[in-house]
């Protein structure tokens, strides 16, 4: 019979017992293997292994696994399934270890390529003046703003030294299409280095589409370059997050999706949403936009507590359980358009369900952990500064320089990446070793985020009790988990969202 630890109240000290009294003779037939778990409703709860895989189970069934109360002949089910899953196994060590161990190192093989993801913020000229923007835009004809094809250089540079043989090189703003002639240059100057360093590169404009003109979807067009825009949903939403002096942000907005549509393919261009306080009371108005505009998904994301978006508390701050009833009912909308036959999917649900029931790696760098921080994405800013991510750039231009790396003008590929400040930032990447989430059931569906810890709790460790990124995250896992538990419509709906298939 296994010996049970003392209970915590009838201690008389806090040290850990002898490790005897852990020591398990196993006359019971089975030994335990990694796994966690949490509470998904009164009535069920969830085990998710190191590989994260996970089983939906009668809540009180990892207190009977770990009591092993469960074997072959009181429920053969259960048991074959909790061996098949690497929840427990009949030797010490499991015999199909090998295969745990492959399936460990697929899910975390983001990190063989290390930085994909370049950030080329080409110029901090804006003509609109959207209230929850996160960096100080500046007016459009100061052209000193634009990043200078010296920094541009020295930026492919750097991005070719990266040793993933597939990179991401993405332009932003301010509004980018407002220093095109840059954009161009750079196209130009990686399509020639591309070929030296035998890269395959794929370029994305981060754009609102107001300054969009048929020669640059032409150039779009010859070198297959994606559109990223905004869309916060109806035309009174959109106009009034998305706000632009003597013209119509929305409806600019809407003819240039379609334009791009139609010259570009559907495919290649993508919209996102920022939820601001008007959007959480219009969930369903938002999601039936979309359809209306014949997009097949959604990002339901929150509004980022990052730059000058701060400074407009009356209209972007508000409660992490109020976004979260937002999510649930935009879900819920989402998932009955699903069931009547469109095909449209919640891109974070996705990402998240990705992670759950998917062997390989997913490249969100929200969602990974070591962190996407400079694992994943570097941002050269128009100034040839260099950031860790994209937030760290927008904490910058509130002169907080915590996660500044360097200059293009003066650091070298190894400084920037491999020098003090990465990695004293390295010693908070992973989930797995930060406390509260290293026993977390969610730890292998979720991510580090040190730039959000350091903004919202003035510590790159964070604190997990009180995260609204941990109360974020752990509620919607719970939720996708209780969706598809619930309901083996949802399921199939969500399984096509990862396939992509209607």
């Amino acid at each position: 019979m296994d010996k049970i630890p003392i209970p915590l109240q009838e201690r008389k000290t806090r040290k850990f017992n002898a490790f005897d009294c852990y020591a398990s003779e196993h006359t019971s037939g089975y030994f335990l293997l990694p796994f966690r778990f949490h509470e998904i409703t009164s009535e069920r709860e969830v085990l998710v292994n190191e590989i994260g895989d996970f089983l939906v189970v009668q809540k009180g069934t990892a207190e009977r696994i770990v009591k092993r109360e469960i074997s072959l002949d009181n429920d053969p089910e259960l048991y074959g399934d909790l061996i098949a899953n690497f929840f427990i196994s009949p030797t010490p060590v499991p015999g199909l270890l090998d295969v745990i161990s492959t399936r460990y190192r697929t899910k975390k093989s983001f990190l063989d390529s290390f930085t994909s993801l370049h950030i080329f913020v080409i110029s901090l000229r804006c003509e609109h003046t959207c209230h929850y923007c996160q960096v100080s835009r500046v007016t459009a004809e100061k052209h000193k703003y634009d990043m200078s094809e010296s920094h541009i250089d020295i930026g492919i540079n750097l991005m070719m030294q990266s040793p993933s043989p597939f990179v991401t090189m993405e332009f932003q703003g301010g509004e980018a299409l407002l220093a095109f002639e840059n954009i161009k240059y750079a196209i130009e100057r990686t399509k020639k280095e591309a070929l030296i360093y035998g890269k395959t590169v794929t370029y994305v404009i981060c754009t609102n589409l107001a300054p969009l003109t048929d020669e640059i979807l032409e150039y779009c067009k010859e070198n297959k370059v994606f559109i990223s825009t905004s869309l916060d949903g109806p035309e009174f939403i959109h106009n009034q997050n998305r706000h632009k002096p003597g013209a119509n942000s929305y409806r600019l907005a809407v003819d240039g999706i379609s334009k791009c549509r139609s010259i570009l393919g559907e495919e290649n261009v993508s919209a996102l949403l920022t939820t601001t306080k008007l959007s959480l009371q219009y969930p369903c108005e938002i999601v039936e936009e979309y359809v209306k505009l014949g997009f097949r998904n959604i990002f339901l994301r929150p509004i980022s507590p990052y730059g000058f978006a701060t400074r407009g508390e009356s209209k972007n701050k508000y409660d992490t359980l109020v976004f979260l009833d937002f999510y649930k009912k935009a879900l819920h909308r989402i998932i009955e358009y699903n069931i009547a036959g469109y095909f449209i999917r919640e891109d974070y649900t996705t990402i998240i369900l990705k992670k759950m029931l998917t062997p390989f790696p997913v490249g969100y760098v929200d969602l990974q952990s070591p962190a996407g921080l400079i694992n994943n994405v570097i941002v050269f800013n128009y100034d040839g500064s260099i950031y860790a991510s994209d937030e760290a750039r927008m904490l910058a231009e509130m002169n907080d320089f915590t996660f500044h790396l360097g200059s293009l003008d003066i650091n070298s590929y190894n400084e920037v990446f491999y020098g003090s400040k990465s990695d004293v930032l390295a010693e908070v990447f992973a989930n797995e070793a930060l406390a509260g989430c290293s026993d977390c059931a969610f730890q292998s569906y979720c991510g580090a985020d040190p730039v959000h810890n350091y903004t919202t709790q003035h510590d790159l460790y964070g604190y997990r009790p009180s995260s609204t990124f941990c109360q974020r995250n752990m509620e919607i896992i719970r939720y996708i988990i209780e969706l598809m538990d619930s309901d083996k419509r949802i399921e199939r709906i969500f399984r096509n969202w990862i396939t992509g298939k209607s």
